[in-house]
């Protein structure tokens, strides 16, 4: 887990102490890990396995808003604010995350350095919300195609500082990712197929040209 630019920034003594409150939950594929309007419960290290952050738009359809990967640490907000969960949480596949109770959770909050380090936290999750809301309004959909999948390249809530070649994301996914069809979506992978920037197989994207795709992305 230390994998993860928030959790392996911590001291060491605040890494053992958040894994040492939490205790071990396993989950089936499909199976959810909280509903929106749920009571906070806990603090959520994802130890392997992937989650689907989503919720349901007003034709019923799912928009996927983020995808959380192995390493990262999620749930803080409602622990917070004490509000209802805003979102649905569901295990893309077997999985297996550290619950982190809210007693214990107070208790690491009392600590200032992992206070702190809580609100970095918070910081990143704003700006990335912040960047989703303007590439809605004002890009193209091919430049947000490119961005998304530079994100998940970076493992999308990660933001790891290395980028991967290949992307665990079906076209299903990716499109109800961006509020997209998936004609849409395919339309513009098979362009950057042709130009050699993307190779696109079952549940997997891989990046043949991280230069093009970042030019695209306009984030180069």
């Amino acid at each position: 887990m230390a994998a993860n630019p928030w959790f392996g920034d911590l001291p060491e003594r605040n890494r053992l102490a958040l894994l040492a409150a939490g205790e071990r939950l396993n989950l089936r594929m499909g199976e959810m890990l909280y509903r929106q309007g749920d009571v906070p419960g806990g603090f959520f290290g994802v130890v392997s396995g992937s989650f689907k952050v989503s919720t349901l738009r007003e034709d019923g359809k799912e928009g996927i808003l983020a995808v959380i990967e192995a390493g990262n640490w999620f749930g803080e907000i409602s622990l917070l604010d004490q509000l209802p969960r805003p979102h649905d949480v569901t295990a893309l596949e077997p999985a297996e995350v550290l619950v982190v109770g809210r007693n214990a959770f107070e208790g690491l909050m009392a600590n200032l350095t992992f206070a702190r380090a809580m609100s970095v936290l918070l910081s990143t999750r704003v700006r990335l919300l912040y960047s989703l809301v303007e590439d809605t309004m004002l890009r193209s959909i091919s430049t947000r195609v490119a961005r998304r999948l530079m994100a998940l390249a970076r493992g999308d809530a990660s933001l790891a500082r290395e980028c991967r070649s290949v992307i665990p994301v079906s076209q299903e996914q990716l499109a109800m990712m961006l509020g997209v069809t998936r004609q849409t979506l395919s339309k513009e992978l098979k362009m950057l197929e042709r130009e050699g920037v993307l190779l696109v197989g079952y549940c997997r994207i891989e990046i043949r040209s991280l230069v093009a795709l970042e030019a695209r992305s306009g984030l180069s």
